[in-house]
């Protein structure tokens, strides 16, 4: 059962991946991300497996948001960006209302991996603690491995800038104990990246 819910988390994440012509990978490095974050801060092995399995839904939401705006290359204009940012409240909606622990596990990260650990992000602006510790640790997964990719609006990042980017945002987009750990363990980040390529 669990390992037909891996497999689940991940053809529905790759699918999305698909549309937004992105690669597959980066639900399983953003997974694998998230569990060690989820070890190295102190959660059970079983809660950091729950996160495993569900941060691949994190863009799920993105099913619904137009071709032309997910796939757009460059900025998106005012109006653009609002329905994009859309997509994580959409990807809660898809899931809450299951009654299974990975999909309900999902339903938190869809809603909150846009959130900032300064309450500057989106939905619902909400702040440090107050976000779920999977979506904490899902947002810092997500973005080091998107800066890390080519996507339809940017090339990949070096890592110097990556890791710049970490240590300047850390306390303000980021949880600076959840920061901490991937600057103070990048190698085994890196050994999870370098096993998933594009």
């Amino acid at each position: 059962m669990r390992e037909s819910q891996r497999e689940l988390s991940y053809i529905l994440g790759e699918a999305v991946e698909k549309r937004s012509k992105e690669t597959g990978s980066h639900v399983k490095r953003v997974a694998n991300y998230s569990y060690l974050l989820a070890i190295k801060c102190g959660l059970s092995e079983y809660e950091a497996e729950k996160i495993k399995l569900s941060s691949p839904l994190h863009d799920l939401g993105k099913i619904a948001i137009p071709d032309n705006i997910l796939n757009k290359p460059g900025k998106h204009d005012a109006d653009e960006w609002a329905i994009m940012q859309q997509h994580a409240y959409l990807g809660y909606q898809i899931l809450q209302h299951s009654t299974n622990e990975i999909l309900q596990m999902g339903a938190i990260i869809a809603h909150q991996h846009h959130e900032k650990w300064n309450g500057k992000g989106y939905p619902q602006g909400v702040s440090g603690h107050n976000i779920h510790i999977a979506g904490r640790i899902t947002a810092l997964a997500d973005v080091f491995d998107a800066l890390g990719s080519d996507r339809c609006y940017k090339k990949a990042w070096p890592l110097e800038e990556i890791i710049e980017l970490i240590r300047n945002e850390r306390g303000q987009h980021f949880d600076p104990t959840l920061a901490d750990i991937l600057l103070n363990n990048l190698d085994a980040f890196l050994v999870i990246r370098d096993a998933y390529p594009d």
